[in-house]
């Protein structure tokens, strides 16, 4: 299939490019840029992108699809059209499945269910314990040879510092990435929002900053006695950005995202008890959230993740401590990505860069890109039309999220995965 996108504005944070020009696409790869089509190009399809912007496919690091295990919550199937439809085309989901990715054959059965056209590309982090339980490490070269890009343990802590110490030495000794939250469980125990005004006004028990800072600081000692590559997810706190830099100033290869929720909410958008604000790590201090903005744009933060989690109805319909935490982000990282670009003056290319190149470079896979001969996964949207965020709006079958109701900017027109026209919303 032959492809020609014409009449849009191109940005390619990888190159820093920012002007209108037209893709010319063929096998499912990009095979011209500018205003005259390769030689010999027929088109058999021309998509215009007249008002729209076309950039790479969005990469998201943290993407739960709730398969396996977890089918009541959310399937294969509607995770990977919300996906589409958000503009997504690769995505990491983390192992806390059930069963949890620790086996080679789990994965292989997990990436060969993604493998069709209108799927986005799944990178599984495979888990660095043996059901995520802090004791036993996994056979990581067997994992990451069926797929495992990283490995990590969802948000279940290593209590045990010599499990954890042993698992970093052994990454290392293969340059294999390790992807932690910083989180102490016995600082969080029974917690469930950030420890301030708004938990005690509630009679909430709360997570401190402390939770954050004294296992980040566990991570960034073992990091720097290992050698090991080090990514720290869904960084939450002022004082965890400041560790992180120091951290890097110091030699240390670490890296960190940060979660689109903690972008735009923090405590006291718990209101009432509204569930749809449970999430993990709790929302923090609006201070906390002025530096977690601050940092993404400064680049102290290296990519923003939707942190998808998508919930059923009962899950979210209980007592604020007994509910689910989560909330279902896919559809919504791009809007809320360029809601942060508008708030914060930033230009688009700085922006989109945070959510193509910057979490593929992370992920170590050749995305993020619209130079000629890279893969054809291509997000074509318009800036200027909104997107309402509603129950019927969203195709994922989690409908959880704290933005309901709210009007967002920026609606996906096309997605491309691979060239394959894996989302048109120009049919409704």
């Amino acid at each position: 299939m032959k492809i020609h996108i014409k009449n849009g504005r191109l940005i390619d944070p990888a190159s820093k490019t920012d002007k209108a020009l037209d893709l010319f696409i063929a096998a499912g790869r990009i095979v011209g840029v500018g205003g005259t089509a390769p030689a010999g190009f027929e088109a058999n399809s021309v998509l215009d992108a007249t008002g729209c912007i076309v950039c790479p496919g969005l990469v998201d690091l943290a993407a739960r699809l709730r398969e396996p295990g977890f089918e009541y919550r959310a399937t294969l199937e509607s995770e990977m059209a919300a996906a589409a439809a958000g503009g997504i085309t690769r995505l990491a989901c983390p192992p806390d499945t059930d069963p949890v990715l620790d086996e080679p054959g789990l994965v292989e059965m997990l990436t060969h269910r993604a493998r069709l056209p209108e799927f986005a590309h799944v990178h599984p982090v495979g888990a660095l314990t043996l059901q995520l339980e802090g004791a036993a490490l996994t056979e990581m070269a067997e994992l990451a040879e069926a797929g495992c890009v990283a490995f990590g343990q969802a948000n279940r802590a290593i209590v045990d510092t010599q499990v954890l110490l042993r698992a970093m030495m052994y990454a290392a000794t293969f340059d294999f990435p390790v992807w932690l939250q910083a989180q102490d469980p016995f600082l969080a125990r029974k917690g469930v929002a950030h420890d301030g005004e708004v938990a005690a006004r509630l009679g909430l028990a709360g997570i401190p900053v402390a939770a954050e800072t004294i296992a980040l600081a566990t991570i960034l000692h073992l990091a720097r006695e290992t050698g090991a590559r080090v990514h720290v997810t869904r960084i939450s706190s002022a004082a965890g950005i400041d560790m992180i830099v120091a951290a890097r100033a110091a030699g240390i290869a670490v890296t960190c995202d940060v979660a689109i929720h903690h972008l735009h909410l923090c405590e006291m958008d718990i209101g009432f008890f509204d569930t749809q604000a449970r999430l993990d790590p709790p929302l923090r201090s609006q201070r906390d959230r002025e530096a977690l903005r601050a940092g993404l744009a400064s680049g102290a933060i290296n990519a923003l993740c939707s942190d998808h989690t998508p919930v059923d109805d009962d899950g979210k319909q209980m007592p604020f401590e007994e509910a689910e935490v989560g909330a279902t982000g896919l559809e919504l990282l791009l809007p809320l990505t360029l809601k942060w670009a508008q708030e914060m003056k930033l230009p688009l290319v700085t922006a989109l860069a945070r959510v193509t190149s910057d979490p593929a470079s992370i992920l170590g896979v050749r995305a993020g890109s619209l130079a000629i001969g890279a893969a054809a996964d291509i997000c074509v949207f318009d800036p200027a039309a909104g997107f309402r965020v509603t129950r019927e709006n969203l195709r994922s079958q989690g409908k959880n999220t704290p933005f309901l109701g709210q009007e967002l900017p920026g609606r996906v027109r096309y997605t491309l995965i691979d060239g394959h026209l894996a989302f048109d919303g120009t049919l409704g």
